[in-house]
């Protein structure tokens, strides 16, 4: 069974190499990165948001084979409480890069009250059926995607598009 496992790259800015790498290889691989202009020549520039990690999607037996047969640069994050390699829910993965790789500006009309730090699902738009919190920053709401409680991901978020998840 394929999960998504949380890698670091073991050299200083590979992460994007790293990811072209294992798509060439036919490994999903999800790095979050922020794009802005260059500061010389012109076009886009990519910038990893988090230093040295990469998500890829593999079997572990996969997985360790990129490491122990490719010799890839990898290493695997290890969970704390398992002492096995780090694995991201499907649904947890699949939230984050949609808010990652998305921002909404548009709104609607505000019809329920949120409190920050709500628990919400995203009702409408690109990135309807996200759960993630609500933040709110410089005056603008944001819906907030966490992994493993210590990566975060944000996008800008009508306050009608977002419905409260009562446990």
């Amino acid at each position: 069974m394929e999960n998504w496992f949380v890698a670091k790259t073991r050299f200083f800015r590979g992460e994007i190499k790293m990811r072209d790498t294992l798509t060439g290889l036919g490994v999903e691989a999800f790095v979050p990165v922020r794009t802005g202009r260059k500061t010389r020549g012109h076009g886009i520039a990519q910038t990893p948001a988090v230093p040295n990690l990469v998500f890829l999607k593999a079997t572990k037996e996969e997985a360790c084979a990129l490491v122990t047969e490719r010799f890839l640069p990898l290493s695997y994050v290890i969970d704390c409480a398992t002492h096995q390699m780090m694995v991201v829910p499907e649904k947890q993965m699949e939230d984050f890069r949609r808010v990652f790789d998305c921002s909404t500006l548009e709104g609607g009309l505000v019809d329920r009250p949120l409190d920050l730090g709500d628990r919400v699902r995203v009702t409408r738009g690109p990135l309807r059926g996200v759960e993630g919190n609500v933040l709110e920053f410089q005056g603008r709401l944001y819906v907030v995607v966490a992994l493993m409680g210590c990566i975060f991901a944000r996008a800008r978020v009508p306050r009608a598009w977002l419905e409260k998840i009562i446990n």
